[in-house]
């Protein structure tokens, strides 16, 4: 029979039917435990009553309208994210990408609001903020790129966990208006930067009034062990991307801004026809209701240093392993050669992981896991690593 989708996946040999928290089973009945959460998505695990409950109560009331009309579920999201990062206000997209795309949008009005002909951006090599036609030309990874071109203009590439290349950008470019970075770059290989990387950053913002850009889209959302990954490091960006886990499978993205970036957009300069729909926000509201009642941050941060020392025990001294790196429950081994072969002997063993860079094991598993699970998961990925690398 004709596949009549496109194929622009390359899928695995599964498909799974049900799930509940940290595990899912295939139509075979077969059962597997989830180290990726769809990449970051399902933060609360599948099949959580409170999200199910929410999505059923919410479908038996409303699910759209149109921002033409004000949209209670809306405000009181936004009303929340506002609370938790010390922003100032939202914009509500349906993903990742139209979040970037919103925050894109802001650092051009905002040059051109300073006179700025051809206002520009800083991005970083390694990075990934979408594939729409802008993220993509953001992206720092040619892969992405490839076939696309003309790419939108307006981006600078510097390399990450740089500050000096930045500088040298600020000595040599006069019409820069933001830098955009993820805090920790996540399909790059979860490359975690310098303690003072964040800071120096917002220091150079600071000083020639650049707007800080953060894509929190993979760290966001209670992953890293806080709400946001940068509020490690006691700094407050100028604009905030959010998707993934904000919907725990529903599709939402949020951008946030403060200061002069937070009334950029005006009626008629960005608009998303089911952005910030009651069905989405009922279940982010959700979201983020359960991971406070159920301390989620500081589980995540625990569970992050049960997979850095079993990681360690397990792995530091074998050859062939190049570095591990952990923060809350970003997750990234770097081997030494490319490994992609070990997602299939993953799944052959009921565990779900990923391989990204080519060659850094990158595990994201939900923030409700067990001890025990989390335990299955070290023993399993070690095991598979000493026989990939003997």
């Amino acid at each position: 029979m004709k596949n009549t989708l496109m194929p622009n996946y390359s899928r695995l040999p599964i498909s799974f039917i049900h799930g509940k928290g940290a595990q899912l089973w295939d139509d075979t009945e077969q059962v597997y435990l989830d180290a990726l959460s769809g990449i970051s998505v399902c933060n609360l695990g599948h099949a959580h009553p409170a999200i199910r409950d929410a999505i059923c109560e919410q479908a038996e009331t409303l699910l759209h309208t149109s921002n033409i009309y004000g949209i209670d579920k809306q405000q009181k999201l936004a009303d929340k994210l506002v609370a938790l990062s010390g922003m100032e206000t939202v914009f509500f997209a349906n993903s990742g990408a139209e979040a970037n795309e919103a925050a894109i949008k802001i650092a051009r009005l905002t040059g051109h609001q300073r006179g700025l002909s051809l206002p520009k951006i800083i991005v970083m090599e390694g990075s990934f903020h979408g594939r729409t036609l802008a993220t993509l030309s953001a992206t720092g990874n040619r892969k992405v790129q490839a076939g696309f071109e003309p790419l939108v203009q307006g981006f600078i590439r510097v390399a990450y966990n740089d500050i000096e290349a930045v500088e040298r950008v600020a000595k040599q470019e006069t019409d820069v208006v933001a830098i955009l970075v993820e805090p920790i770059q996540g399909e790059g290989g979860i490359q975690i930067p310098d303690a003072d990387y964040l800071p120096r950053l917002r220091a150079l913002c600071d000083q020639h009034n650049w707007l800080l850009m953060l894509d929190e889209i993979q760290t966001g959302i209670a992953r890293s062990g806080r709400w946001f990954e940068h509020q490690h490091h006691n700094i407050k960006p100028d604009v905030m991307t959010l998707a993934k886990a904000l919907g725990n499978g529903v599709p939402i993205g949020a951008c946030l801004a403060v200061g002069e970036a937070a009334s950029r957009l005006q009626p008629g300069t960005h608009g998303s026809t089911f952005g910030g729909n009651p069905l989405a926000c009922r279940v982010g509201l959700t979201v983020l209701d359960i991971i406070e009642q159920e301390n989620l941050c500081q589980r995540a941060a625990e569970l992050g240093a049960r997979f850095q020392q079993g990681f360690e025990q397990a792995l530091q001294d074998l050859p062939g392993v190049s570095e591990i790196r952990i923060k809350g429950l970003l997750i990234g081994i770097e081997l030494d050669k490319p490994c992609p072969e070990l997602v299939m002997q993953a799944l052959e063993q009921g565990l779900l992981i990923n391989v990204t860079a080519g060659q850094v094991i990158r595990l994201l598993p939900p923030l409700i896991i067990s001890d025990a699970q989390a335990d299955e998961m070290i023993k399993t990925v070690s095991a598979l690593i000493h026989d990939f690398l003997s």
